[in-house]
Formats: structure tokens, sequence, C-alpha cells
């Protein structure tokens, strides 16, 4: 088995500053930022340098214009995005902004990553039921899922992708198990997001969070929040700040009118530098076939991802879940025999390979415009290891 390696994947690698040292395998922890994207956030570096906020509403369109970006990227309405943090900020906006009444339950997965169990779990103090669902093995029982979900169940929170397994599901499945028990869903999307097509309007998903260093490709510190409009009243602000309310350029008139849109969740001053840069990366994936119905980043993640696994296989890796059908992911989790994941890493950091270790498991996550060459270097680390 080979994967291609047209023109188009080579124009997108050479987007990639990461490519002249490095056999970058670490998307699912740390993006490396594409050179548009860096030289955005230099560019603004040298403008609050040398003019200060003079500036500023530059910054403010350019902000603005990756609200617009984003919201593109998932078939979303530009007014359902906030622009926030991290994940955590985006989850936190839900598990802190719902009216839990003592009684009420939720639903989330056991082997979820931290940030999408620890703001459910400290509803408990308000007298929510956290139910947690054990997954045995990699693939997540949704009978098991549906069946804890009853009539006080407030709200189902799953991700997207396992960020230690690299199982996907399919959000619009989970959505409709939420709604039938007349409950809400979120989407924690980090790990798919910018890579696999998600149209939240057809999948029907209530809220959605991802920060975007990722597979997005952007700064760590600079995210995306979704929330369906009709759900606008019923998710109460937290965090409020001048830039919640309507009037927030206003400074001289108190008046704690939100604004109609989910920026109302944005409190204050935001993180301009690594939201321009968000913007500049989505605007690239957008390019290469990013968005709501297109494939084609997603595609060839999977084509370079099928072949690594042929490779790694061949060499006696043993892989920890299914690369069949819509479950696959671009993450790859695998043991070689007799070797530790943690010598692996180490001599991949040697010899310019990169990737991570997530338990017992090394993880790799390549991007779109990793090439056979960067697989074939990440074979001979494993081999350098006695």
């Amino acid at each position: 088995m080979t994967f291609s390696d047209d023109s188009r994947w080579q124009s997108f690698r050479q987007a990639m500053p990461v490519t002249q040292k490095w056999a970058y395998f670490d998307h699912a922890a740390v993006a490396p930022l594409p050179g548009t994207t860096a030289l955005a956030i230099k560019n603004w570096c040298d403008q609050a340098a040398h003019e200060g906020d003079v500036v500023w509403l530059d910054w403010e369109r350019a902000v603005e214009n990756t609200r617009e970006s984003g919201a593109k990227l998932i078939g979303a309405k530009k007014e359902e995005i906030a622009l926030v943090s991290n994940t955590t900020h985006g989850i936190n906006l839900v598990a802190e902004g719902l009216a839990w009444k003592p009684g009420d339950n939720l639903v989330v997965l056991g082997n979820e990553f931290p940030s999408n169990l620890y703001p459910w779990l400290h509803q408990q103090s308000k007298g929510v039921e956290v139910r947690v669902i054990p997954v045995d093995g990699v693939q997540p029982d949704l009978n098991r899922i549906a069946e804890a979900c009853d009539q006080r169940t407030r709200l189902l929170s799953i991700s997207w992708v396992s960020y230690k397994t690299g199982w996907r599901i399919n959000p619009k499945e989970l959505a409709k198990i939420a709604h039938d028990a007349g409950a809400l869903f979120f989407l924690d999307a980090i790990q798919g997001m910018g890579v696999f097509p998600l149209d939240v309007r057809d999948a029907d998903i209530d809220f959605l969070a991802a920060d975007g260093h990722k597979w997005m490709l952007g700064p760590e510190g600079a995210g995306l929040f979704y929330v369906k409009q009709e759900l606008l009243s019923e998710l109460h602000p937290i965090g409020i700040g001048w830039n919640s309310v309507a009037g927030r350029k206003n400074f001289d008139k108190i008046d704690l009118t939100f604004r109609d849109t989910a920026a109302r969740y944005e409190g204050g001053s935001q993180n301009m530098p690594g939201l321009i840069g968000l913007g500049a990366s989505l605007d690239l994936l957008l390019e290469y076939g990013a968005g709501p119905k297109t494939s084609a980043i997603g595609d060839r993640v999977l084509e370079v991802t099928d072949f690594a696994c042929q490779r790694l296989e061949s060499v006696g890796a043993k892989i920890l879940a299914s690369r069949q059908g819509d479950e696959r992911s671009g993450i790859v989790s695998f043991q070689v025999p007799g070797k530790l994941p943690q010598d692996l890493r180490a001599a991949g950091q040697k010899m310019g390979v990169n990737f991570s270790v997530r338990g017992d498991f090394a993880r790799i996550s390549p991007h779109a415009y990793n090439n056979q060459a960067d697989i074939e270097r990440l074979l001979e680390t494993l081999a350098a290891v006695d």
C-alpha cells in the first residue's frame, strides 16, 4: 500500500516549516504553526511594539474574521461562535452556565480527557449526579449510554475522538441519543475539528468547544465555542466583563444587557495575537479543503494513518484501535513488543521524529502534510531501540 503525494499535499507541506527538521506526528498534543500563522503573529508583535493601540481596530477586524472562519468550518452562524481561551473554557461555559437543579444528572464517558470530566464532576456540589459510563476496550457502548439517560438527564457530553485510543464517534448519533431523552448534547471536538467534516446544524449539536492548537494548527490559548442560537437564553453567561454587553464600547453607561450573540460569553479583553494566528490557520485549512461538507483533509489524514498502521504492523507493532470504517481518526496508539514507548519516544527525539506516549502506548497523530518519507523515518526510530 502507498498513498498519494500529489502537488496539493506537497504545497500544504511547504506551508509547514516544521518539515524542514522534524517528521512531526504529534498534532493530538500541540501542533506546529504554519508559516502564514507565524507571520500573522509576528506582524501583530511588530505592530504592538511600534504602533501600540493605534491599529487596535485592525486587530479587532482580524479577530472577527477568525470568528467567521470558525463558523464556516462547522457550518454555523458567526453569531453562534464565541472565541475562547481553550476547550476547558468552553466546557465550563456550559457546566457553570446551565441552571442545574438537585436531582438532575449528566452522562459522560469514563475514558475522557480530564478537561471533559472535572467540570462536570464539579457540578456534584449542586446536587447533580454525574453518570460516568465505563468504556471496555476502545469502543464506547451506545446502548449503555442511551440506557444511562432518563427523564432527569440534562446533558450528554462526549469527545468526538478519544485522545488515547483514536476512536471516532458519530456526533449525529450521540446527539440523537441525548435529544431522545430530552437532554442537551455537548461535543468536545478538539481531536477532530479542522480535519474531519462536521456540520453542527445537520448533526444537531447544542454545544461544542475546541482549542485551536491541535488539528486546527493554531497557537495554544485560542479556541472556538459553539452554542446553538436558540439556546443562548438557557446558557447563563459567566465571567462577565465589558465585552459581554450590548453597549460594550460605551464605558460610561452601565447597562447589563447582554450581547445577543455567543460573544456574550467572551467577558473581557481577548488574546488577540493568538486569535489572529488561529484565523490564519483556519484560512489555510479552508483553502485546502476543510469544511462542514468536504472531507479532503480528513481523507488525506486517514490515508496517511492507514499507511502508517500498515508499516507499523509490518515490523510487529500492535495497533490499539480498529482501522476500519468511520471510527478511524488521525490518532494511532501502538506498542512494539519488547520495547518501552518511552524509549521509542526518546529515540525519536534524537532522530528528528516527534510523537507522544499515552499510558502504555506510543501515540502518533499525523496531519495531511505528512508524507511517506516521514513514516519511514518513524520506522527507523523504532528499529534503533534494542
